[in-house]
């Protein structure tokens, strides 16, 4: 399968199963909610391994941030709603600083990043102080390898 078509299956997803390497070098997985910028021109950038940088959304206190600043180095994992088909991202995580005021540039990504996968929030000055509160910080994954099976 080409490796835009599996991009483009990231792509669609608002959903994944992130992968990091616990302290024993065992994988530990979450559920995360995802967004998928490409490159800038919407392609891979000519790159046969990849291209564009993934986003969520976490808490500085769990354990795929700890792992992530032990090593970066992190696998994403999507699906398509049926099954039949998937693609792995690879890549090595980037990790903003954790929120610490309201009009931080972390706040403003998180901002970015919730308007991309939900839109629009009620009350956006309630979501900045929250992020905040709930230490949330930004994970990036730009792509450096793509792989999987796209069943069509």
């Amino acid at each position: 399968m080409a490796n835009k078509d599996l991009l483009d299956l990231v792509a669609r997803s608002q959903t994944g199963a992130v992968v990091t390497l616990k302290r024993d070098g065992r994988p530990q997985l979450s559920n995360v909610s995802i967004t998928f910028d490409p490159g800038s021109d919407g392609t891979t950038g000519g790159r046969a391994d990849g291209g564009g940088v993934i986003r969520f959304s976490t808490t500085a206190d769990r354990a795929k941030v700890a792992n992530l600043r032990r090593d970066a180095r992190v696998s994403l994992y999507v699906t398509r709603p049926d099954f039949g088909g998937y693609a792995v991202v690879e890549g090595t995580a980037q990790l903003t600083p954790v929120a610490a005021k309201a009009d931080d540039a972390t706040v403003d990504e998180l901002v970015d990043v919730y308007r991309r996968i939900a839109g629009e929030h009620p009350d956006w000055d309630e979501y900045r102080a929250a992020m905040v509160a709930d230490r949330r910080l930004v994970v990036r994954i730009p792509v450096e390898r793509v792989y999987g099976w796209g069943g069509w």
